[in-house]
């Protein structure tokens, strides 16, 4: 098997980072990347993209829709073969985890 372009993989890294900033949790205006959502973005060697992700409670209403909507995005991305979202409470997300700007842009500084 052919090993792609260092590049190749990194401008869809570059990619999936803008795709999943372009995806907001709808009870807050801040997108999932931001939110400290994003666990991990695994791009394999075959274009396979494997995504962990936590919610910011076990309970929260778009458990069954966010990670669809985010595998459904990052598959539509050209170059992207498949895509897996897992979802891990392992750490339990915290405001924390949110970006700088997503800490302003809700009034967490």
């Amino acid at each position: 098997m052919e090993t792609p372009d260092i590049t190749d993989k990194m401008a869809l890294e570059l990619e999936i980072v803008n795709t999943l900033k372009s995806i907001f949790d709808p009870e807050i205006p801040v997108n999932v990347f931001d939110l400290g959502l994003i666990y991990e973005i695994d791009v394999q060697a075959d274009f396979h993209v494997q995504i962990i992700m936590t919610l910011t409670a076990p309970n929260c209403p778009v458990a069954e829709s966010l990670p669809v909507e985010i595998r459904e995005k990052i598959s539509s991305i050209p170059g992207v073969k498949s895509a897996e979202v897992e979802i891990s409470f392992n750490p339990p997300w915290d405001k924390d985890m949110m970006s700088e700007e997503a800490k302003l842009d809700l009034g967490f500084l």
